[in-house]
């Protein structure tokens, strides 16, 4: 399996106390350093080009982020919750990169499934606007590569982050070859995401209250969004793998452990294995505390080697 990350990922900071911190990409590498992970294909992210980014976003966001390069120290606020240092521009270049490398070695045959531990995540930011501390629109410029570059017909998007992942929904609201399938708290950040949000068929919602345990977020998926996927028939999975889930973290509330997502990225291979070939690309969202983001991301990179 193949494992994707850039030292310039590292390298974007946006500022003191931030949730959205470089220590969430070092606690995940750190963990998938374990022997137990020797076994996987380690590579640099590539930075994505000014075509594979237009897939998604109009020239005038492409051009204000990367224009956007402050001064060594110097940090330029995009919003309340996203802001951009001198190395932002290269780390949100390396984070939708990344996806592209991942579908293009997928897609080749070459890995049957890849994981891009980068930053900043991709699944808020719209394709005019960046929000929630995203940048690109990193999996929905993925997908578009899929098609674009491979032919796939069909790309889903599976998003089992906190939040609802507005940004990934507004670049498939009306493009029927595209799935987003989430679960989310709801109410929550950034407030989107309702079940009567449905796109053109496309979309499928599914909002969770906080306190919903491991085991009714499994039964959602397993019971509502994996055969809604199962039907689509997508020749690609990508998965928006966000950990914020997670019990103790400190920006929401619902209340699974490190096994819940390791059995949600079972079944999800399982289905990537009856509709396409295994294919599966997953892409680092949220998680901010850094123990169980650690110990998730290790979860789920797990079984994904052993899928």
């Amino acid at each position: 399996m193949l494992l994707l990350t850039h030292p310039a990922c590292l390298r974007h900071d946006n500022g003191p106390h931030h949730p959205e911190c470089p220590d969430r990409l070092r606690a995940v590498i750190r963990a998938l350093e374990a022997q137990e992970f020797s076994s996987l294909v380690r590579a640099q992210a590539p930075e994505a080009t000014r075509e594979q980014l237009l897939r998604v976003h109009p020239e005038r966001h492409v051009d204000r982020i990367l224009s956007t390069r402050p001064a060594e120290g110097a940090r330029v606020h995009l919003d309340a919750d996203t802001s951009m240092n001198a190395h932002s521009a290269e780390a949100a270049l390396r984070a939708a990169g990344a996806g592209v490398e991942a579908v293009d070695c997928v897609m080749s045959g070459e890995f049957p499934r890849a994981f891009c531990a980068v930053r900043p995540p991709g699944h808020h930011a719209e394709p005019d606007s960046p929000m929630g501390f995203c940048l690109f629109a990193n999996a929905a410029i993925a997908a578009r590569h899929a098609q674009a570059a491979h032919g796939v017909e069909r790309v889903a998007v599976l998003d089992f982050d906190v939040h609802h992942g507005n940004g990934t929904q507004a670049a498939f609201l009306n493009e029927p070859s595209l799935m987003l399938a989430s679960s989310h708290q709801s109410p929550l950040y950034p407030g989107t995401g309702e079940a009567s949000e449905t796109g053109v068929g496309n979309i499928l919602n599914v909002p969770l209250a906080a306190g919903t345990d491991g085991a009714t977020f499994l039964r959602v998926w397993e019971r509502d969004i994996l055969p809604a996927v199962q039907a689509f028939s997508p020749g690609l999975i990508i998965v928006s793998a966000g950990f914020d889930a997670h019990r103790i973290d400190p920006l929401a509330g619902l209340r699974l452990v490190e096994e819940d997502f390791a059995r949600l990225t079972e079944a999800i291979c399982d289905l990537a294995n009856t509709v396409c070939s295994g294919r599966v690309v997953s892409m680092l969202e949220g998680g901010y505390d850094l123990g169980a983001l650690a110990r998730s991301a290790a979860a789920h990179t797990r079984a994904l080697i052993r899928a």
